[in-house]
């Protein structure tokens, strides 16, 4: 079963994706339309014109994992607004995967834990 950490960078694609690309197709599509490496562990999301299917690509350590869904009544609630890009929380992603429209709802802030960056002065 695939647990994702909480810190993952998670992009969707804003674009309508053809869902005959598997890996070595998405992960093209990643380095050329969305100006990423796909080796750098983020997820990359991407969901077909009609929002019936998603797909998701992401490289643990050694090897390309794809997990996909394809839906038998509904829709993925997915806005295809021409940008490349856009980074959503992972928690947003498993709202669109349940099938709930994240735009109608209303994030209240929160307190984001950063660390600290030690700088080292060499003497």
């Amino acid at each position: 079963m695939w647990t994702p950490d909480a810190a993952l960078n998670v992009w969707l694609c804003r674009r309508p994706t053809d869902m005959r690309k598997s890996y070595d197709g998405l992960s093209a599509l990643v380095r050329q339309q969305l100006h990423d490496d796909p080796l750098n562990g983020a997820l990359y999301v991407f969901v077909n014109r009609r929002r019936t299917q998603m797909k998701c690509l992401y490289f643990e350590g050694d090897g390309y994992c794809l997990w996909s869904k394809r839906l038998e009544q509904g829709q993925f609630r997915v806005r295809f607004d021409g940008a490349d890009k856009a980074r959503v929380e992972l928690s947003t992603l498993k709202l669109l995967i349940d099938g709930i429209d994240v735009e109608s709802l209303h994030r209240f802030k929160r307190y984001k834990y950063r660390p600290l960056v030690q700088h080292h002065v060499q003497c």
